[in-house]
């Protein structure tokens, strides 16, 4: 049975260092309840508690899952990898610790660090991706992750492709899966990011039916977009214009979407990230009209 929660990220509790005042964790987590999900990811480290009795105590007083928790390494640099995995591995303990032994470990490449790829996030050209190499060494650091979680808490692995690091189109995709371990690294399909990146999410979710293991609902504006590639907008210009919109007001299709899950008896969680940056709007009246949107499809 799908059940559908949503994330920090949608109350601008973002892992880049931005301006404003973003919510505390007890305001997010209450207003997570109060419009109707039943889980949450954990954010950054520190955002929520960080030892098992009083994480499991905040989640249990509002009667709440922890889903997964996302961690950034930038797995370009070879340097990096052992650090990355001690984080993962951390992090992945903190929740197993708390009882939520189903939880995912989100890797993501260090998004918005490498300058050209922030710049050009949503018209990635062929010559601004990794070397034949450097493919080599992020696959590597992603497995290397991946298997330092499991092994030591028993919990899996999704990678999370996203718009400003280096797996961000679907042939990028499709290199990090080809080059990945497949009992390891599964794939969390983002479909806002997806179709932001120039992919099709529907398509993907057929495509990598096997490697998808977790969901993030996540939608795009095509026009702002759009303006975004006109007016040559970095990443953050463009989350600022509203290009991660409402579920339903962009260019997902999210009824097929529904049906194509259905289809193929998915039954994992399905996490709502819409990224408002501090200042941007009111979090807990987008959660709930997100949340009203999904039941109108019928979850």
């Amino acid at each position: 049975m799908i059940k559908i929660a949503n994330a920090p990220c949608s109350w601008g509790v973002l892992e880049f260092d931005l301006s404003g005042q973003a919510a505390g964790y007890e305001q997010v987590l209450n207003e997570i309840q109060e419009t109707g999900y039943e889980g949450s990811e954990l954010g950054d480290w520190g955002f929520m508690p960080s030892t098992p009795k009083e994480l499991k105590a905040a989640l249990d007083q509002r009667d709440l899952a922890m889903v997964g928790a996302f961690v950034p390494v930038f797995l370009k640099d070879a340097s990096k990898h052992a650090a990355g995995a001690e984080l993962a591995v951390k992090t992945a303990k903190l929740m197993v610790d708390a009882g939520y032994t189903n939880a995912f470990i989100v890797l993501a490449d260090d998004n918005g660090s490498v300058q050209e790829r922030t710049l050009n996030a949503g018209r990635v050209t062929a010559d601004l991706g990794l070397s034949a190499s450097e493919w080599q060494i992020f696959a590597t650091g992603a497995n290397l992750v991946a298997s330092e979680v499991k092994a030591k808490t028993g919990l899996r692995t999704v990678f999370h492709h996203h718009c400003a690091g280096y797996v961000e189109t679907p042939q990028e995709i499709d290199q990090l899966l080809a080059l990945t371990d497949p009992s390891l690294v599964g794939l969390v399909l983002d479909m806002g990011h997806y179709l932001f990146g120039g992919g099709n999410p529907l398509e993907a979710l057929k495509k990598h039916k096997n490697r998808i293991w977790h969901i993030h609902f996540k939608d795009c504006q095509p026009d702002i977009a759009a303006q975004s590639r006109t007016e040559g907008w970095d990443y953050f210009q463009s989350v600022g214009h509203g290009v991660f919109c409402e579920l339903g007001k962009g260019g997902v299709d999210f009824p097929a979407i529904v049906e194509e899950l259905s289809n193929q008896n998915y039954s994992g969680w399905i996490v709502v990230e819409q990224d408002v940056l501090p200042g941007m709007g009111n979090p807990k009246v987008c959660a709930q009209r997100n949340r009203d949107f999904i039941r109108s499809l019928g979850l």
